[in-house]
Parts: structure tokens; sequence; C-alpha cells
């Protein structure tokens, strides 16, 4: 039988079934001989070995299509970035940090602004401009009201979703919200084995429809960007490129060059000030950090 590895613990992992069903499974031998760990997020498949108490081996594990390296989860195809867009106010600069550590590990991005209920339309579409005239697909959501819950879940249909977001936004809501009544897996990996009541510390796929999961995750290790050099960091703003032939350094960093293209678009409003501004933070952070090793 085929399924996705939902949660690991302890050198046991919990297996959603193509048969709906949660499994209690442990690895084969022959994985520890080959060096190969399963990870959450892998399609794997299993032999059942008890019936009654739902219990099973993963016998394969199928080629991944992708690796998310902090925390180590498989086959995430795409990260949904909550914040809120008031009460607390977003913080731009770690949102600009998050979409570069996500896009660094290959993933697009879609930005979710949470507690739309509490703000002006105006002001609403002042901030999701941002970051659509930078490429991303934005999306406005209440999860006290549940609005934009549908659009949300088309976007995640089909496919495994990594959340991210500061504490305060909403992101426990919109989970709830995602999941509706499909509470089986915590509550059944809790009456399985102990520890999985107090496991917050490990990622874990919830299911919310068919093919389609969410990652919650307990944080990412680190949203420091000091081994990104300087140089690469205007590939993570694409909203530069189409102005960048306008410079008159083939080399230009976008700082303090004279006859910049990037910065001349700044200043006619076609770059987003909020963004560039938060690059040139970025930048001498990385410039700093660079100094500091020799």
């Amino acid at each position: 039988m085929q399924g996705k590895i939902i949660k690991g613990i302890a050198g046991f992992y919990y297996i959603h079934a193509a048969d709906g069903e949660l499994y209690q499974c442990k690895a084969k031998g022959i994985f520890r001989k080959e060096n190969i760990k399963p990870l959450v997020g892998d399609d794997v498949e299993i032999e059942i070995t008890d019936t009654k108490d739902m219990e099973g081996n993963i016998t394969h594990i199928f080629p991944r299509r992708s690796i998310l390296v902090r925390p180590a989860v498989a086959n995430i195809d795409q990260a949904l970035l909550i914040f809120a867009i008031a009460k607390p106010e977003p913080n731009f600069n770690l949102l600009d940090r998050f979409l570069i550590m996500m896009r660094r590990q290959g993933l697009e991005c879609i930005i979710c602004f949470n507690k739309s209920d509490i703000m002006s339309g105006d002001e609403s579409s002042r901030i999701t401009a941002i970051y659509e005239k930078s490429g991303y697909k934005v999306l406005l959501t209440s999860a006290l009201k549940k609005d934009g819950m549908d659009i949300l879940l088309d976007a995640l249909n089909g496919k495994t979703t990594a959340l991210a977001g500061p504490s305060g936004v909403g992101k426990s809501s919109i989970v709830n919200c995602l999941q509706g009544n499909k509470i089986m897996e915590t509550g059944a990996i809790s009456a399985k084995i102990e520890r999985g009541k107090h496991t917050t510390r490990h990622s874990e796929l919830i299911c919310i429809s068919d093919k389609t999961y969410i990652m919650d995750t307990p944080g990412f290790s680190s949203l420091s960007l000091f081994d990104l050099e300087k140089e690469k960091l205007k590939d993570f703003y694409p909203e530069f490129s189409p102005y960048e032939d306008k410079c008159r350094f083939l080399t230009c960093a976008h700082i303090n060059e004279p006859m910049c293209g990037v910065k001349e678009a700044v200043a006619d409003g076609s770059i987003s000030k909020v963004r560039y501004d938060n690059y040139a933070l970025l930048y001498e952070e990385l410039k700093e950090s660079e100094r500091r090793k020799y």
C-alpha cells in the first residue's frame, strides 16, 4: 500500500495511507544499510504487519521531487508565508528574509496577509501591491470571519505546502480553518504514542484534502542570510531585473553607484521603496558579515 509520511517520532513513522487510514511504521533495515533516512513528506510503500493496531513497515521510498533542508522535509511544492496585515503590522524586512530563504531552497512562494477584516480596503491594496509588483501571488484572508479561505484552499489544492510566519499573525487559526474537521492525525498519533502530545519540535504534515497537505513546522532554524554573497542578493529581487540594463555599470549593486536604473525606478515609483530599502539593509548586513570574516 502506498502512503505519505506525515510525522516521524523516535524511529516511528506515521503514514497517511491510500485507504485513508494512519499507520505506525518502522523503516526496514535496508534503509540504514544504504544510509537513507525517511523524511516527513516522503511518498512510500508499506507492508501491513498488524491490521488491528494499524502497524507496518516502510519497504520503499519513492524518488523525492525536492528536499527542504531546514527543516528536513521531502516533496514540498511551495511555501505559504503568513503575516498579519495589521495587529501586528507586517515586518517587511522579516518577510523578505522568508522569501529569500524559501527561494534559495527552490520553493515558489505565496504571501498571505491575514486579519483583513481590521484593515481598510485602500490600505490593504497598498500593502498587497508591494509584493504583487514583485511578481508574488498575494492573498488576503480573515481567519476570524473565514474570508478568503476558498481562494487559499484553491492555491493549495493538490500540493504539499510549507507554512511559515511570525507569531501573532493567526497562523494557527488559518491552519484550523484549512483543516476543518480533519484533525485525525494529531489525535491518532497521541493515542498511539504518548510523546505525540509533546512533539512541537517536530515537523508534521496535515492532510486537508485528497493529495493536499500543509506542513505545520515548529520554525525554521535560522533566518540569517550570512552565507549568501552580497552580489547575489539582487537576484532575489526580481523586480530589479527590467531596469538593470539602464545601469551605467554592469556590476552595479544598486547602492551607491551613479546612473543606476534600479534607483531611478525606485524614485519614480516603478519599484517599491519598501522593497528597495529592505534590499539596501540586507546588502549592508551581508557586507558587514563579509568584512568580519577577514
